[in-house]
């Protein structure tokens, strides 16, 4: 394919990182590419708590939409971000490579969390998490992009904030004051980015393929699976991962009320040859065991707030 190919991206400077990327991937390929950058709902509304815009989606809208224009021929998105069923004539041509899909704690000093503290983020997963380890903690919500949450936290006398560390260091704007909550469970495919184009573009899909890191796009596929079987559609506090360890995967789930109070998780090891539907399997053994009633609850309490 020799004619430029429009790479669709949010405009942050994370995303447009996140583009860079697969732009220069492309042309190592020999394909010409060049950026496209737009404003999500997500990026545009700071001012409304991401639950109440439904998360789902409000990162990738935009770009999809202009995919399915063909205003783009392909986009790249923070696997996270994106819907666990994509949108019709919309397929995943790649996973790349994960960074580290773990959580960070940035702070200004750790001594409150032996006491009364503040902690900054807009996630859900995030905020019952905390509250689960850290009951006495209030939680502040936290909206923008990395560079503006970082400055909201050194504007508020808050004690700390939550960010994805992949996104920190994707920018290179990772404070000395960090700590790796390795205790906490990731949203499913943090640290991964998908590039999607149009179903039927087989000469595309073919050479954007060449990007796929198998073991990201596996452990992915199973986090996602996962969450799809166990939200139904329904925003909730869910977190996942799957580590590739040799010839095998570990894989730990969870899901939380909103206020942390109660939590159900899971864990798995089992060979590369014996993952089929280990996400799915996973996700109704916590539902068997009370998650359906927590589902419930969550949906109730969201559609009241």
């Amino acid at each position: 394919m020799k004619k430029i190919l429009r790479l669709g991206t949010r405009d942050s400077e994370l995303a447009l990182w996140q583009a860079t990327t697969v732009q220069k991937k492309l042309v190592a390929l020999g394909q010409p590419c060049e950026l496209v950058p737009v404003k999500s709902i997500g990026d545009l509304q700071l001012d409304t708590p991401l639950y109440e815009l439904g998360i789902t989606g409000i990162f990738t809208k935009t770009l999809d939409i202009a995919l399915l224009r063909g205003e783009i021929d392909l986009a790249v998105h923070s696997m996270k971000d994106v819907p666990t069923k994509l949108p019709k004539n919309i397929v995943q041509a790649a996973v790349l490579e994960r960074a580290n899909p773990l959580d960070v704690l940035v702070h200004k000093g750790l001594d409150f969390l032996n006491a009364e503290g503040v902690v900054a983020t807009g996630s859900l997963r995030r905020k019952a998490q905390w509250l689960n380890r850290y009951p006495l903690h209030d939680i502040e919500d936290l909206r923008g992009n990395v560079n503006t949450r970082l400055e909201k936290l050194q504007e508020n006398s808050w004690d700390a904030a939550i960010f994805a560390a992949a996104g920190l260091l994707r920018i290179n704007r990772m404070p000395e004051n960090h700590t790796e909550l390795r205790w906490m469970l990731p949203a499913p495919a943090q640290g991964a980015m998908m590039v999607v184009v149009r179903d039927g573009e087989d000469a595309l899909l073919k050479l954007v393929h060449k990007l796929n890191h198998p073991q990201t796009a596996l452990c992915t596929a199973i986090e996602r699976e996962f969450l799809r079987e166990l939200e139904g559609g329904c925003t909730a506090p869910i977190g996942a991962l799957a580590e590739c360890q040799g010839d095998r995967i570990h894989f730990r789930g969870n899901l939380l009320a909103l206020d942390g109070q109660k939590k159900l998780a899971v864990e798995k090891d089992m060979g590369l040859k014996e993952v089929s539907g280990l996400g799915t399997s996973c996700a109704r053994e916590i539902l068997e065991n009370g998650g359906k009633t927590l589902m419930n609850q969550i949906k109730k309490e969201l559609d009241n707030s």
